[in-house]
Parts: C-alpha cells; sequence; structure tokens
C-alpha cells in the first residue's frame, strides 16, 4: 500500500514469520481519494497493439489512480454475501488479500477507508488449512484448531491483524461467464495506522503463493495461473488475470529467479546510463506494483545520482530546495508543464538482467522515472531505499505505458511497451 504526504518508503519487512509480507511502500506525494466508477466498454475491436481478438476464460478489471498526484492505483472487486464493492490496492509483493473487517476479534482498530468494512459469511478457514499453513514457516504450530490468524507488519509501524476466512468473490470473465467463487481473504479486524491515512478498503495480494487470488482461481481450474498489469502515465490502466490478453511474440521474457523465489524477481541487475555501462552492478530486483516509485538500495542510488547531476552540469536547471514533492527536484527557467519539457535534458536508464545467459533490458525513458510536480518542477521518481536493505523495487513509475505479465505456470516475467494502457481492452463481457 502507498498512502501519505510526503510518506517514508514503506516497504514490508521481510519476515520469516509470516510469508505473507510485502514490499509495499508508501508514496512521498500527496494523496487523495479521488476515484470514480469507470467500467469496460461494449464489445469492440481491440485498440491495444498487444491485445488479441479472441475470448477466453480469463478476468480484467479497471486500474484506477495514478503514480502522481495520488500515489496509488486501485481496483474494484465485489465481495460477500450479499456482494459489496471495495477498493483494494493491487499488489505483486505480497499473497494475502484482506479487508478491513466488522469482526469480534481481541481488540478492534481501525483505520478510515471509503467503505463501510466488510462483513464476513460464517466460512472460517481453520489453522490446519494448507492456506492457512502457507501464511506462516514449516515450524509454526497451530495453538488451536480453530481460526487462522494472521498478523502483518510494516516498516513505517503500520500493521493489520486478523483471522483468515472464504467468502464469495464476484467475476464477470471474458467468455461471457459470471460467477461467484468462494476464496480466502484477511478479516482484518486490527490496523495500527501507519503516519498517513490508507485510501482503500484493503489490499489485493498477487503474489506467487498459495493465497494470492490467482493461484486460487487457477487451483480451481477458473483461469491460469498468468497476471499482467497496464498502467497509463496519464492515469488509469487495467489489470488481467489469464493469457488472452496479450501477444507472447511481442514480449521481452525473462525467466524468474531462483535467488529470491517467493517474489517476482527477475534475479541481478546491472544499471545501464544513456545506453552505457556504469559499474553499478549486482542488485537484487524486484517488480512491485504496490510500489508507487522505484527504489535502489543506498550505495546505488548514490551512484545515480552523481551520474544525473553530472549530465546536468550546464544545463538550466537547478535544484529546487523548496520543493518537497520528493527528495530531490529541478527547477528551470520556466514553470515546466508536461515532461515533454524536460525530455532533453535527461538520459534513458535501463535495467539490464542477465539471469538467461543473454543481456536483457527492460528501458526507463524519462517519463518512466521522473514526475511534474505541483510547483511546476521536475523531480526523480527513483528513491532511497534505506528500509529494504540492499533489495531493489521496480515500482508503478518504471512500469507505466508497458504491460508487464507474471507468468507463474512457465517463471518468468515479461514486459512489452503499450501507449494505451489508459484504454480497456474490449471483450464480449465487462470485467465487473
Amino acid at each position: 500500500m502507498k498512502v501519505g504526504m510526503l510518506g517514508l518508503l514503506r516497504v514490508v519487512v521481510l519476515m520469516l514469520v509470516l510469508r505473507v509480507s510485502s514490499l509495499s511502500s508508501a508514496s512521498y506525494s500527496g494523496k487523495q481519494n479521488g476515484r470514480k466508477s469507470m467500467l469496460p466498454g461494449p464489445a469492440q475491436a481491440t485498440t491495444s497493439s498487444l491485445m488479441l481478438n479472441r475470448v477466453g476464460n480469463s478476468v480484467v478489471l479497471p486500474l484506477h489512480g495514478n503514480v502522481y498526484p495520488d500515489g496509488f492505483f486501485d481496483v474494484t472487486l465485489n465481495i460477500g454475501q450479499p456482494s459489496k464493492p471495495y477498493f483494494l490496492d493491487p499488489d505483486t509483493g505480497s499473497d494475502l488479500t484482506w479487508l478491513q473487517c466488522d469482526f469480534k476479534g481481541p481488540c478492534q482498530r481501525f483505520t478510515k477507508a471509503p467503505h463501510p468494512h466488510y462483513k464476513p459469511s460464517n466460512n472460517p478457514v481453520l489453522c490446519g488449512d494448507p492456506l492457512c499453513k502457507s501464511l506462516h514457516p514449516p515450524e509454526y504450530k497451530c495453538e488451536t484448531t480453530e481460526q487462522c490468524y494472521y498478523e502483518l507488519w510494516f516498516q513505517d509501524g503500520s500493521s493489520t491483524r486478523g483471522v483468515l476466512v472464504k467468502d464469495a468473490f464476484s467475476f464477470n470473465f471474458r467468455d461471457g461467464k459470471q460467477l461467484e467463487h468462494s476464496l480466502a481473504l484477511g478479516c482484518g479486524y486490527n490496523q495500527t495506522p501507519g503516519p498517513f491515512p490508507n485510501p482503500n478498503d484493503g489490499v489485493l495480494g498477487l503474489g506467487k503463493g498459495k493465497l494470492s487470488i490467482v493461484s486460487q482461481l487457477s487451483m480451481d481450474g477458473l483461469v491460469r495461473n498468468i497476471i499482467g498489469h497496464c498502467m497509463s502515465v496519464r492515469g488509469g490502466g487495467y489489470l488481467f488475470f489469464g493469457d488472452d490478453h496479450y501477444d507472447s511474440s511481442l514480449v521481452q521474457w525473462i525467466s524468474m529467479s531462483s535467488d529470491l523465489p517467493e517474489y517476482y524477481s527477475p534475479g541481478w541487475v546491472e544499471l545501464k546510463f544513456g545506453g552505457q555501462p556504469t559499474g553499478i552492478k549486482n542488485l537484487l530486483t524486484v517488480f512491485d506494483s504496490g510500489s508507487s516509485y522505484t527504489y535502489l538500495y543506498p550505495p546505488a542510488y548514490e551512484a545515480l545520482i552523481t551520474l544525473v547531476e553530472e549530465e546536468l552540469i550546464g544545463k538550466s536547471l537547478k535544484q529546487a530546495l523548496d520543493d518537497e514533492t520528493l527528495p530531490i527536484c529541478w527547477k528551470g527557467e520556466r514553470p515546466f508543464k508536461s515532461l515533454d519539457d524536460v525530455r532533453e535534458y535527461f538520459k534513458p536508464i535501463a535495467l539490464s538482467f542477465a539471469n538467461d545467459g543473454k543481456d536483457t533490458q527492460f528501458e526507463l525513458p524519462p517519463e518512466a522515472y521522473l514526475i511534474i510536480s505541483h510547483k511546476e518542477n521536475v523531480c526523480l521518481g527513483i528513491l532511497n531505499g534505506t528500509a529494504g536493505g540492499n533489495l531493489n523495487i521496480i515500482g508503478d513509475i518504471s512500469m507505466q505505458d508497458k504491460v508487464v505479465i507474471y507468468d507463474n505456470e512457465k517463471q518468468r516475467i515479461g514486459w512489452a511497451p503499450e501507449k494505451n494502457c489508459d484504454q480497456l481492452p474490449k471483450s464480449k463481457s465487462t470485467s465487473i
């Protein structure tokens, strides 16, 4: 989750106690819940160059929000009996889907949310259930055979505590089927707030574990265990489950690394700047849709700042010390209205992966690591990952205007440029 005005880096502690720990982080930007209802349009030929004009057993969900100024993306899912809508933060760094929940737990405590608290059906997941066991390390022993309890702690001091339950999720599939299907989720009855409010009702866990919503749908034979998203630099986008939303031949693929098997990691990365090697190597990297910005561990971050500042020498930019939108901002001779005004000053960055024995590059043009602030300055959207140890996070800003695919069946991650992320793929059925 990514919330807060001038927020601090929020990365969930990688606790051995809980395998569902998230890599989510807080945004430095101001955030408002500026949502509006948006549904896919009627059936038409697709407008996306990557979309295939065919229908399969899959789900498409509209994404709302933006990297800046909102600082988050979210989706609407209908959950419960009767079904009610909730706004969830789609997080590929976390397995557990959870909602703030009206449940008589040991100590009820909630944070502000856009909807009334979720009321679970009477269908608890027991402690001995394999889904409960996936929340805990192998040596964990149930203190009781009844409820499956969990607790997640975040680096900024916030936390959520609750029980695992099952309830109906409503989906409309692209093949026209409408289905209410029982899935496990967390009923969070005790939330400790961080320094900033949570703009959503909870989290949509899209990680690799058994509790991930797509893993559960796949185990029940409803979709293939493939997740993808397309976030627009203009705001909005879409999230999809299944594999009938892209042409695989147009996608650049890389194998998921065994060095960090619980997360969507392409392994070790070398940083390139302006097409040239930088000497910044051995960056263990994770794709995390739960993070607004991209984070480098401190030595790599400091080296990148030096490269950027050297490139700006002699150019008409100077640091905007009065702009606290992000840690580093620059002002020009005139206010900047869009990223088109600053593209000439900044070189492209690339992340070079070599875990398949070839040089596979994830390109970051200036719009994939810069924002224009409300003060009309340009700010660097690559931040110092001091709370993440030596882990480096590819966040939403760097995944904009790309289809990014997490293929859990073939254990690979893929991406391809896509300029129409803000246009939902057309299908024969609506998605929510």
